[in-house]
């Protein structure tokens, strides 16, 4: 299979037309008609010669996943299902806020992480998405938002980003190459269920982004009913290399906390929270949990949610509740399954 355009740094592109006997620094210009003017079609990037076009075609895909169906709701939220070449399925959603734009990113088809709360594990892990396919959907959000500015991205979509690490990195440096999407690395969120060595790995990669890590238990026993990928990196380990990770990387981590009604939100949960999150520089997120079929899980009162919060408005951290978005079309934190 030839390359996709989309899986190519600029200089990665540079050094390819090199290899197609062209000179390096067309890249240049076919970044610019591809990112910049949104324009794919070869016969239309007139500054570039017709012997060169001949070869691109000959030598690169220019094809991007195709938009099946596409949902909207109430509050603007957006959510899209994506055929890819092979057939798989995937979904990522826009979500937009006052004065920002914030596209949702799949990293696989499926995940194999298993969380209890999370519609996408009932998919089981189907296969990794490849650069140019993590690519497409940030190319296809700024298609669909027109003159409206992409301003956040986060890898909070289908699948664990860590587990799908060099892909992941690849399509991270591509978001922020200058001749690219030019994305700053605050605006740029990588979700992950906890795992361990991917964390470390970032830590000391040099790409800087922002952490979010899904804990939603900071008891060890219930961390792994909800979250199996805890027996093998215990709460203790998940800890221990976070505090690290801030050692090299200048923003503050974000704790996502699903919140189940009767499961993780009595006095012993609040306790074992306010220890675990109390050393880390850090910002919690308080979700309540969004239903998915089939589901033993419940979500917490308004007057439950409020009587949580209360009790942890001492600790230093930046304290929020994530109102979750696109519910009512399967869009929100843990509903995506590509459809199924």
């Amino acid at each position: 299979m030839m390359p996709n355009f989309f899986s190519f740094t600029s200089q990665q592109l540079s050094d390819k037309l090199e290899e197609m006997g062209e000179r390096s620094f067309r890249a240049k210009q076919l970044f610019n008609w591809v990112y910049q003017k949104q324009q794919l079609n070869l016969q239309k990037m007139t500054s570039l010669s017709e012997d060169l076009r001949s070869k691109l075609a000959d030598n690169i895909s220019f094809k991007l996943p195709k938009i099946i169906t596409g949902q909207v709701a109430t509050d603007g939220t957006r959510k899209f299902l994506l055929q890819l070449q092979d057939a798989n399925k995937i979904e990522m959603v826009l979500i937009p806020a006052a004065g920002k734009n914030t596209l949702c990113i799949s990293s696989q088809v499926g995940c194999a992480r298993n969380c209890r709360f999370c519609a996408t594990a009932k998919m089981g892990l189907l296969r990794n998405l490849d650069v140019a396919e993590i690519i497409s959907q940030v190319y296809l959000a700024k298609q669909q938002l027109g003159e409206n500015k992409l301003t956040n991205l986060v890898f909070m979509g289908m699948g664990e980003p860590l587990d799908n690490y060099e892909n992941m990195m690849q399509a991270v440096r591509i978001l922020q190459d200058e001749l690219a999407f030019k994305f700053s690395p605050r605006r740029i969120t990588i979700s992950t269920s906890g795992v361990v060595p991917g964390i470390a790995k970032l830590a000391v990669s040099g790409v800087k982004v922002k952490l979010a890590v899904s804990l939603n238990s900071a008891i060890q026993t219930k961390r792994e009913y909800l979250m199996p990928i805890s027996r093998k990196y215990s709460l203790t380990k998940l800890k221990q290399t976070l505090k690290k990770f801030q050692r090299y990387n200048p923003y503050r981590i974000t704790f996502e906390y699903v919140l189940i009604k009767g499961f993780n939100m009595g006095k012993k949960d609040i306790k074992a929270l306010r220890a675990f999150v109390g050393e880390i520089s850090c910002k919690l997120n308080l979700i309540p949990w969004n239903p998915i079929a089939g589901s033993e899980f419940k979500s917490p009162t308004e007057v439950e949610l409020n009587d949580f919060m209360k009790q942890l408005m001492d600790l230093r951290v930046a304290l929020t509740v994530r109102r979750s978005r696109g519910t009512e079309i399967d869009a929100a934190c843990g509903q995506l399954a590509a459809g199924s």
